[in-house]
């Protein structure tokens, strides 16, 4: 059975910083590409982030500079390291896993990913 489950969200002040963690289960996590995705109130859920084993990373040019994503393999655990954080980062913020890690390009859309988390509530105050 697989299972994503995001965990680390919560209220910070702008300017502060948050580290998401999205655990794996019931899959060969290696093998996937592992995103973020986020979805604010009465908006569509959008791209964040995407790592690949082998190092390979991609932002969203709205986060980058900002965020850095990383994984552990041995841990099948995904991470979002969030810095500076504004209001309009609030957002719920789900995990997500592309079986085709070798396709050309990088899956920015949702229906490119085939299992998702729950998603975590991240909010920032101004």
């Amino acid at each position: 059975q697989v299972q994503l489950v995001e965990s680390g969200g919560g209220l910070v002040q702008a300017g502060g910083s948050l580290r998401l963690s999205c655990a794996a289960s019931g899959f060969t996590f290696v093998t996937y590409g592992m995103g973020w995705f986020r979805q604010a109130p009465g908006k569509e859920r959008e791209f964040v982030a995407i790592s690949w084993s082998g190092g390979r990373m991609y932002y969203a040019d709205s986060v980058k500079g900002r965020f850095t994503i990383s994984r552990d393999n041995a841990k099948n655990t995904v991470y979002l390291q969030m810095n500076s954080l504004k209001p309009e980062d609030t957002a719920v913020y789900y995990c997500a896993a592309d079986r085709f890690s070798g396709r050309p390009g990088v899956p920015t859309t949702e229906s490119e990913y085939n299992y998702w988390g729950q998603g975590t509530q991240v909010t920032v105050s101004s």
